[in-house]
């Protein structure tokens, strides 16, 4: 595939099509025909083709591109100020000349990857516009020859957000990440799956996968069964994302020989973590001493992701969440980062991102209605 540009100037759209539906009118039959214009003289006076830009793709490849009711096309001019439509197997682009360049950067990527034999399905194509739209830096060559991996060979994963990218490279360049953020950003789901990949890469010898074992707000009570069946209920979504990246007989037989180790955070103590990739999940409703407790295992060649919402905390009211102690503790030291997400980056259904926003607010608007009401006691008590 090749994309080329066939003249200097930016083509305009509006102004072609304009002038098109003028030519049509004074070329048709009546009050205009005693013009004596015919399509060749018309066109030939109100364009001049010299100035068009055109950017040209097979058939197949365009087919791909405009996917299906030309759904992908339609997104990419509603994330950036263009028009972009086709004639033949022409693009035609018209727009704000800043988003016309990351248009045309993305074109000349595509038809790259279009012509090494990549293929691309919609979703994938619609999540790298946003990103690129959000990020004018990243590039669909980044996107599909960069930032996805696939840990086991059974799942693609790819970051959905500018956040989620930050977040894994810091996770790579790093010892220690803390990714803090609302509910549904990914946070747990990319900490499992850049384990994976460390362990099939034998860059770790396992995964513990830790969380603390505190219940949502309910007591649920003495729970049936042995001591792992206990404790299981808290760390199905760790269970979760692991059978979602790796095939179930794979992730059986890895348990059975403690490759991969999933554990109430209690079970820590006294451990020394050496090559590891370690995960400790839901670390908002840890303790400020089990957040120490958990950060003094790390051993030699180990890595550690650490994952909390401070919007969900569970611990009993007063007592201090070690999540937010470390945030200031840990600030400033080299070798740990810490990477934010918000509703922005939820990739759930979008009612959760809408409702994570407006409870948001609405804690908001509390925190102030809270101040505004202690300031008029302070006055009153005056």
């Amino acid at each position: 595939m090749t994309i080329f540009a066939a003249a200097p100037a930016i083509f305009c759209m509006r102004r072609y099509i304009e002038a098109r539906k003028t030519c049509e009118k004074l070329t048709r039959p009546g009050p205009f025909s005693s013009l004596g214009l015919d399509g060749q003289t018309c066109n030939s006076s109100f364009l001049n083709l010299s100035d068009l830009r055109k950017l040209e793709l097979p058939t197949q490849g365009l087919n791909t591109l405009f996917g299906v009711q030309d759904q992908n096309i339609k997104y990419l001019e509603s994330l950036l100020d263009v028009n972009i439509g086709a004639r033949g197997n022409e693009l035609l682009i018209d727009g704000d000349e800043r988003d016309i360049k990351t248009v045309e950067h993305i074109l000349k990527d595509f038809g790259e990857l279009f012509d090494e034999g990549n293929a691309f399905t919609d979703k994938e194509l619609r999540d790298a516009f946003k990103q690129i739209a959000d990020d004018r830096a990243y590039s669909l060559k980044d996107h599909f020859q960069k930032a996805r991996f696939n840990p086991s060979g059974k799942k693609t994963v790819a970051p959905k957000s500018p956040n989620q990218r930050k977040y894994l490279d810091a996770i790579a360049a790093n010892d220690l990440v803390f990714g803090i953020g609302v509910a549904g950003t990914g946070k747990s789901f990319l900490a499992v799956a850049m384990a994976v990949d460390a362990l099939f890469k034998k860059q770790v010898s396992r995964i513990i996968l830790t969380r603390p074992a505190v219940e949502a707000g309910e007591r649920l009570g003495f729970l049936p069964g042995d001591l792992q069946e206990k404790v299981d209920p808290y760390l199905r979504p760790l269970y979760d994302a692991l059978f979602d990246l790796v095939d179930s007989e794979k992730v059986t037989k890895m348990l059975e020989k403690r490759i991969i180790e999933i554990a109430p955070l209690a079970f820590m103590r006294g451990r020394t973590l050496s090559d590891a990739f370690i995960i400790l999940d839901e670390a908002q409703n840890t303790s400020s001493e089990q957040m120490k407790m958990f950060l003094t295992r790390i051993g030699f060649g180990s890595k550690v992701v650490v994952t909390g919402d401070k919007t969900q905390i569970d611990l009993p009211r007063g007592q201090k969440s070690g999540i937010k102690e470390a945030e200031k503790v840990l600030a400033d030291l080299e070798g740990i980062e810490f990477v934010y997400f918000s509703e922005k980056d939820v990739v759930r259904h979008k009612l959760v991102q809408m409702i994570v926003k407006a409870y948001e607010e609405h804690s908001i608007r509390e925190d102030n209605d809270e101040v505004v009401a202690s300031a008029k006691r302070g006055l009153a008590g005056k």
